[in-house]
């Protein structure tokens, strides 16, 4: 059975778990109408089922090149990403000055949740070229904007983003590439970068970096950091693709997965680049587009999920040990939590893309607010989700699931580091009770109660799911409040299994709203009391973990860990 795009549960969602309607109401999005977004959904979905999909083995086979100092892609890569650009998919939530399409974050979210389930590895590709469309649509000068954007969101361009060095990881501060002004309005940059996502390739006729680099006698730490575009061709005076740049690829990383990907060491050599903002904001122009990807990795991880538990699904049925071994208890188990917990995550990730569209539209903070506090839990529910499902599919698969024919371990290998890009989950977790707590809990609190309530008023027809609801996000407030009256250290021993605890209630919350909306009796009833009755009593246990503190961990000394 081939990958089939999850188009109309992602229309239910958005239609009666975490509605778009809204979104359509307001001027900005007035476009977004039901039809629209339907539409959207059925063409994006045929591009992933008929286009990628056929090429996920491929790259998996036949990984990107370096030859020459030129990246090769993997076969059928090329023509396939004509096709995503061809279609606008590129642009999808982009402004209509340049040529996009200019709708609701939410319908690109779900686009690229049915593109990463097809082909993770060719989808990085667009998805890195729309966090530069919206970091350079803040914070580029006009001129800049005119001669990047219209290529960018046309897809004849693509881009990338360059943070990471050897010495410089989660501590941006650290970063030595540098800038210095050539008298011109350029700059020569000059450094390297590693772990660059299609940092090269033929599948574009240019590639554009923005890259962090710090500028002469700028201030130490991230303060003194700016953000630089260096294209690969520099454009000619009619903006198109001119004379090589001062950068090349040094080589590329030898990857546990995604190898259809190429992840690339740059170099620059002082090459020629144009600061994007102001100097010494480049961190918070780079931060546009990094929280832009947070979200989008964690609807990675969940695009993943889905297609793993599709393979799954398909060999159960046809997979005969006695019987069927989809009619085996623990298998069919196995089966039911991996769907549960993909609604789950997946409902997560839209409502967190329903907040940052309408805090635009409507300028309003505490949609700005929920925005903020549920991207760390998106990304980290997301892709521990997509680990998780893709783990258990190796388990269905039983031993075939560990011989690399079968195609179950490319899930698993290629989901592996969403979980670590774009801010580990670890941090993620610490994001969450650090910044997005310093509001004394005031977006946390507002999102429990919208959950207490909706629970209370569901006893009427769903009584005992709907008890559960409301006790655990009673706990969890309870749990909330004591996060924030407690110190840094504390709080951040605790973060992971505290974000873990607020997901698992929020999941819940979301399949209670699906089996309101689909009536008792329903297949979403009785999915929402697989995720209700055996997933959620899970957040007790996170709990206890989150409330124990920092003493126990520092109780044990560097020596008792190496004995």
């Amino acid at each position: 059975m081939p990958y089939r795009s999850p188009s109309a549960e992602i229309k239910f969602i958005l239609d009666h778990v975490t509605p778009i309607a809204p979104l359509s109401a307001t001027e900005m999005f007035a476009e977004a109408t039901g039809e629209t977004v339907e539409a959207v959904l059925v063409e994006a979905g045929r591009l992933c089922d008929e286009v990628m999909a056929p090429l996920l083995r491929n790259g998996d086979l036949h990984p990107a090149k370096l030859e020459n100092g030129v990246v090769r892609s993997s076969p059928g890569f090329k023509e396939a990403y004509q096709q995503i650009a061809e279609g606008g998919w590129v642009a999808v939530a982009a402004g209509q000055e340049f040529g996009g399409m200019g709708l609701p974050q939410t319908v690109c979210v779900a686009v690229n949740d049915m593109m990463s389930g097809a082909n993770l590895a060719l989808q990085l590709n667009p998805l890195l070229t729309q966090g530069q469309i919206e970091a350079l649509e803040h914070h580029a000068s006009d001129e800049l904007k005119e001669t990047y954007l219209p290529k960018l969101i046309s897809g004849e361009w693509s881009g990338t983003m360059n943070l990471t060095e050897p010495q410089a990881g989660s501590d941006v501060g650290a970063l030595r590439t540098k800038a210095e002004p050539k008298g011109d309005g350029t700059y020569a940059v000059t450094g390297q970068k590693i772990f660059i996502s299609w940092g090269d390739s033929d599948v574009t006729e240019n590639i554009c970096h923005l890259v962090l680099a710090r500028l002469p006698d700028a201030a130490p730490g991230t303060r003194g950091i700016s953000l630089f575009m260096v294209p690969k061709l520099i454009p000619d005076e009619n903006g198109n693709p001119g004379v090589a740049n001062s950068l090349k690829v040094v080589s590329l990383e030898h990857k546990m997965g995604l190898h259809g990907s190429p992840t690339c060491v740059m170099s620059f050599e002082g090459a020629t680049g144009w600061l994007v903002g102001e100097e010494g904001k480049g961190m918070a122009a780079m931060f546009t587009m990094m929280n832009n990807a947070r979200l989008a990795v964690g609807v990675q991880g969940i695009g993943i999920a889905e297609g793993a538990y599709q393979k799954a699904l398909e060999y159960a049925q046809d997979r005969v040990q006695f019987a069927p071994i989809i009619e085996h208890a623990d298998v069919r188990r196995m089966l039911a939590e991996m769907k549960a917990e993909i609604f789950a995550a997946r409902s997560i990730a839209l409502a967190c893309a329903v907040a940052l569209d309408m805090g635009r539209a409507t300028g309003e903070a505490d949609w700005a607010a929920r925005a903020a506090l549920l991207t760390p839990i998106a990304k980290a529910y997301g892709t521990d989700i997509g680990m998780w499902v893709a783990e258990q599919g190796i388990q269905v698969h039983g031993g075939m699931g560990f011989i690399e024919e079968t195609g179950a371990a490319q899930y698993y290998r290629d989901v592996r580091v969403t979980a670590i890009y774009e801010g580990t989950n670890g941090i993620q977790a610490m994001d969450l009770v650090g910044r997005k707590m310093m509001d004394g809990g005031k977006a946390a609190f507002r999102l429990l109660q919208e959950v207490e309530d909706e629970a209370k008023a569901a006893r009427a027809s769903l009584p005992d799911l709907a008890e559960d609801v409301w006790q655990a996000a009673e706990s969890l407030r309870e749990a909330t409040e004591a996060m924030v009256g407690s110190d840094t250290q504390d709080r951040f021993a605790g973060a992971v299994p505290f974000l873990r605890a607020f997901a698992r209630v929020l999941g819940a919350h979301y399949h209670l709203r699906a089996a309101i909306a689909a009536g008792k009796g329903s297949a979403r009833e009785k999915l929402a009391a697989v995720y209700i009755r055996r997933l959620l009593p899970q957040y007790a246990a996170a709990l206890a973990e989150a409330r124990e503190g920092a003493e126990g961990l520092y109780a044990l000394s560097v020596e008792d860990l190496s004995a």
